[in-house]
């Protein structure tokens, strides 16, 4: 939603956009793989088997998540990529946060694998939509968090959770925990994007959310606080000293 609002960076998609600092992408990666053990296990409330699970379950989809993609790549391209890994393992991730406490075996990975293959898959929509996810939330967030939705509908185990009462399609339950997943990305989806949408437009009105040509060809860690990341020429606060 915000996208729509914002629209695309000068040069995009004609100039390649990498990041910055592929260490700095690696050490982000890690700090999340490390803090989601807490948002996923701490989700139990308790320390607990089912929280023992969910920790043990983030685990695996992450390091699945990140094989898929990369093996997406290596069919895809010849070569899998470090940034590659990282966005594999937050997919990974991404897809188990709803599934952490609910499913057990070989469920994790089977979902962070999932993840990794369909979202890497993803990121080139943007491309075909012309549209400029930057950080692609919508390859990875979006599709990562729906996929891990519609498979908890197929991977809910009552033996790891006693709070599942519609058991997943392969454990026997129907297809009723599927479909009540289905409906409820669908109604999450709408909510967020309409809100979303509303309120970027309204700041964007207000103040608005894009900077000026001329400070986004110059680079905003310069217009916006008169310094750079790295100091190879002649810019930067230090040149106004006498």
């Amino acid at each position: 939603a915000v996208i729509l609002v914002l629209g695309k960076r000068h040069g995009w998609p004609r100039e390649g956009m990498h990041p910055h600092s592929l260490p700095l992408t690696l050490l982000g990666t890690g700090i999340l793989w490390f803090g989601w053990f807490g948002f996923n296990a701490g989700s139990a409330l308790h320390a607990n088997g089912v929280a023992a699970q969910a920790l043990m379950n983030t685990f695996l989809a992450a390091s699945a998540g990140m094989l898929g993609w990369l093996l997406v790549e290596r069919i895809k391209d010849g070569k899998p990529t470090t940034l590659g890994a990282a966005s594999g393992a937050v997919a990974g991730l991404v897809a188990i946060t709803p599934c952490a406490g609910f499913v057990g075996g070989m469920s994790p990975i089977l979902i962070g694998f999932a993840a990794g293959v369909l979202c890497v898959l993803a990121i080139g929509l943007k491309f075909r939509f012309k549209y400029d996810d930057s950080l692609d939330v919508i390859g990875v967030h979006l599709v990562g968090g729906i996929i891990g939705a519609l498979l908890l509908g197929f991977f809910a185990d009552s033996k790891v959770n006693e709070l599942v009462v519609d058991e997943g399609v392969f454990l026997g339950g129907g297809f009723k925990l599927l479909w009540f997943q289905f409906v409820a990305s669908a109604a999450t989806f709408a909510f967020s994007f309409v809100l979303s949408f509303a309120i970027a437009k309204v700041i964007d009105k207000l103040v608005g959310l894009r900077v000026s040509s001329e400070d986004e060809d110059e680079g905003l860690d310069y217009s916006q606080h008169a310094e750079t990341a790295y100091s190879f020429g002649s810019t930067g606060s230090m040149d106004r000293l006498p």
